[in-house]
């Protein structure tokens, strides 16, 4: 199954090569650009059904409503949503911090699924679960096309990936000869300085 996921990923042209500042701080030299996956509602549909399938086979248990950190995780949030039938939201920054806006509610007590696209660090995947428990949601797990993180769950709840890849990352100070010669991109949603 892993190299049929790949292959969706390399037919998109979603996995680049080169040096890249991701929205965690780390560089590396591999990036998923999930969006590339994700703009074909066909190949996002297939996808999101096999994720939705493994959540359901998860631990997870009974799921209300699906939320989504924008800007990455709104098409699959919403996907995932339809696939687990329930609603799905976006949280999304305002003055830097994530907020449930849009008129988007949820009933205190509500069982939430974050679902993402690319989890590395889960640095932003912590910070939208502290925008849902300010609301009164109960973060049941984590949902996300790929855990680039080489199979390890950085999160405090369970996490359910589709594709588990273990790519390479480094601080600034460490970086590989490979990436030192290269000037770094920036291709994700979140500023960095």
């Amino acid at each position: 199954m892993t190299d049929a996921i790949l292959k969706e990923f390399e037919d998109a042209q979603a996995i680049l090569k080169g040096h890249f500042k991701l929205s965690s701080g780390l560089h590396s030299d591999t990036y998923l650009q999930c969006a590339r996956v994700l703009m074909d509602a066909r190949r996002a549909e297939r996808l999101c059904k096999l994720l939705a399938d493994k959540v359901r086979a998860s631990d997870i248990g009974q799921i209300d409503i699906v939320v989504a950190p924008a800007m990455g995780g709104v098409v699959v949030g919403y996907e995932m949503g339809r696939q687990l039938g329930v609603e799905g939201i976006f949280c999304e920054r305002q003055d830097g911090q994530f907020a449930i806006r849009r008129g988007f509610s949820f009933p205190e007590g509500a069982r939430v699924l974050m679902v993402e696209d690319v989890v590395t660090t889960g640095k932003s995947s912590l910070e939208a679960m502290e925008c849902v428990k300010a609301h009164g949601g109960v973060i049941v797990g984590e949902a996300s096309l790929v855990n680039r993180a080489g199979g390890k769950n950085p999160l405090p709840v369970p996490l359910v990936s589709l594709l588990e890849l273990d790519v390479q990352s480094w601080t600034e100070d460490a970086l590989p000869p490979h990436l030192q010669a290269i000037p770094a991109v920036k291709p994700g949603s979140r500023w960095l300085k």
